[in-house]
């Protein structure tokens, strides 16, 4: 591998007009301090986010030499070291000048100042990818980082030049063919972490480089913050995104002769700019432009002429639109969205409410998995708490990354065995099962093929089974829901799912979140893949007012469509409403109601009494929660 170098910079971060960096004052001066005073870095953050951009200021700003190499599976040891040349070793035998540097003795020797005279002092290798570079190349930097040299068989030791330094860049956020860095390696190196931008920063990013000002740049921006915050999507577009998508659609609209760019153009240039850079949630059944064509639904109706004017950015609504464009008053064509109003906890109140925030988020748009597992293994109520809470973070990285933890860690804190069939069983006709074979129906049924032997699925035997049974999911979202009740529901609600899918009943249930208003989750009988299910209701909160009843309506008219003969519906709330109408009115078409009621405060005798009352009108039981480890013994007792 022959590394690239150039003084100053090297071919693959230079010779190119710099780009003017655009807010990263605070990183950029950690960065010059930290370099200065003999530090290694790694610079950590998503796509686009201004990693090289940064690096090439500060190379340009010391003078220093640049050796860019690429971090990827390939990188052996040798790869980075450098390697004797086979043909001279054969002629000369093993000579330091037989020796080829690699991209790392190359930075650690420096080269010489042509003009001063001055011996070579060292420069700067800019490792990409840190996490993908295989554990066994990284070890090889160890003694470096430490001890500023070198020993290669055969060669010697080589000693670092006095301005060495090594710095390398990162991104979390794609697992795909990633590592944890070993404790090793951290342990030796500063870190900077960098996360998006805000929204008046990237029309600013977005018009220096593409040239692109006004509403065409306004609209790019905010259609690829849009894109991550959808709910579907797992990673949006970087800022790159906006900018190709303002070249993109400005030249579209150029060659198609229109005075201002219509809105099929912008649709065509978002799904040329926008889609490859969009990562679909894993389950989620879509595609890149379903995301685009809804997003762009919401930012710019169909009815409207224009695109909406930006407005000024005021750090916290992230990617989504303030409301309709100027020309639209008096119509709503605006899909509602996911965080519209939605309550939002900041950094100070999660820490002020759990000790352990720090230790889990110890940064800006951080959570440490490995962490909050050694968190929930010691204290599973808190550490559960805590998560609940960090979906609904004011930090829109640090919220994207708890609610994908809540789907898998309350999936697994709600396991249950299958639900069972309840009721009066009875002999019936069943395809392919177990018991004493229907000889009159399998005749009548029977298609005979070309072998003229049935198949095992084709004999009706008649066997002992149950009524089919219906499940409805309410779950109570209000402001009286938060942490550990949250966390609480989560997991009995995941219990609910998880026991439909593996019982032989399939109950495949509805699952509804009310609070002043009821939504629904996943409607009867048709199936979301559960960790996607739980992400998204443990990111919901409502604001105050519970309107019980409302919710249990809803279920009854779910239930209504349901081939079944008996309809049930599991309530996770306190019962304790306080909109709407009275609850026992609304249990209509509801043949058997039980509560879970969330209490991890402990006692809590009036929402016990609503509850058991509640349920007692609806012929079901009501069970109070406190801890994690009741859930599964609660939906026991309910589900067999």
């Amino acid at each position: 591998m022959s590394p690239a170098v150039s003084s100053g910079l090297s071919p693959a971060l230079g010779n190119r007009t710099p780009v003017p960096i655009v807010g990263l004052r605070r990183e950029r001066e950690v960065l010059t301090v930290a370099l200065a005073t003999g530090r290694h870095v790694v610079i950590e953050g998503p796509p686009g986010t201004g990693k090289s951009t940064l690096l090439r200021a500060i190379a340009r700003d010391a003078g220093q030499d640049v050796v860019f190499v690429e971090g990827n599976a390939e990188l052996t040891p040798a790869r980075l070291i450098g390697a004797f040349d086979p043909s001279q070793v054969l002629a000369e035998g093993y000579l330091p000048a037989s020796f080829v540097d690699g991209p790392l003795l190359t930075a650690m020797r420096g080269s010489a100042d042509a003009l001063s005279g001055k011996p070579p002092s060292g420069g700067l290798l800019y490792l990409e990818e840190l996490n993908r570079v295989p554990e066994e190349t990284l070890n090889v930097l160890i003694t470096v980082l430490t001890e500023g040299e070198i020993a290669v068989p055969r060669l010697g030791t080589v000693r670092a030049g006095s301005k060495f330094r090594l710095i390398a860049a990162m991104n979390p956020f794609d697992a795909i063919g990633t590592a944890r860095v070993s404790q090793a390696i951290a342990d030796r190196m500063c870190r900077i972490v960098l996360g998006y931008q805000d929204e008046a920063a990237e029309r600013a990013i977005t018009g220096s480089v593409s040239g692109v000002q006004g509403p065409v740049t306004d609209l790019a921006v905010a259609l690829t913050r849009a894109t991550r915050e959808h709910r579907d999507v797992r990673m949006g577009s970087s800022v790159r995104g906006a900018i190709d998508l303002s070249l993109v659609l400005t030249g579209l609209g150029e060659l198609r002769g229109e005075r201002a760019p219509a809105r099929e153009t912008a649709r065509d240039a978002a799904y040329a700019a926008l889609s490859g850079r969009i990562r679909i949630a894993d389950g989620v059944d879509r595609t890149p432009e379903s995301v685009i064509d809804e997003l762009l639904d919401r930012l710019w109706p169909e009815d409207a002429p224009q695109p909406p004017d930006a407005e000024p950015d005021s750090g916290g609504d992230q990617g989504k639109a303030d409301g309709p464009p100027p020309g639209a008053a008096g119509r709503s064509p605006e899909r509602p969205h996911r965080n519209r109003g939605e309550r939002t906890l900041g950094r100070g109140e999660l820490g002020a409410r759990h000790e352990q925030f720090q230790d889990i988020s110890p940064e800006l748009g951080e959570l440490d998995a490995e962490a909050f597992d050694q968190a929930l293994a010691a204290d599973p109520e808190a550490a559960a708490g805590l998560l609940a809470d960090l979906a609904v973070a004011t930090d829109a990285q640090l919220r994207a990354a708890a609610r994908r933890l809540a789907g898998r860690v309350f999936i697994q804190l709600g396991r249950v065995g299958p639900a069972k069939a309840r009721g009066t069983r009875r002999m019936g006709p069943a395809r392919g099962g177990e018991g004493d074979l229907d000889l009159d129906r399998t005749l009548e049924r029977w298609q005979p093929g070309i072998t003229r032997r049935p198949a095992p699925e084709d004999l009706i035997t008649r066997t002992w089974t149950a009524h089919r049974r219906a499940i409805c999911l309410v779950v109570d979202i209000s402001g009286s829901m938060q942490g550990l009740a949250v966390a609480l529901a989560a997991a009995a609600a995941a219990g609910v799912v998880l026991a439909g899918e593996t019982g032989g009943a399939k109950l495949e249930p509805g699952v509804l979140a009310f609070s002043a208003g009821v939504r629904t989750l996943q409607r009867q009988g048709v199936r979301r893949p559960p960790e996607e299910l739980i992400s998204e209701l443990v990111g919901l909160r409502g604001h105050g007012t519970t309107d019980l009843a409302a919710g249990l309506r809803e279920a009854s008219a779910q239930l209504a469509g349901a081939v079944a003969e008996e309809r049930m519906v599991v309530l996770l709330s306190d019962c304790l409403h306080t909109a709407g109408d009275d609850p026992l009115t609304a249990l209509g078409g509801i043949d058997r109601l039980h509560v879970l009621v969330p209490l991890p405060g402990g006692d809590a005798a009036d929402a016990e009494a609503a509850a058991a009352a509640l349920a007692a009108r609806g012929g079901g039981i009501s069970q109070p929660v406190r801890r994690l480890a009741d859930v599964a013994p609660a939906l026991t007792r309910i589900l067999s």
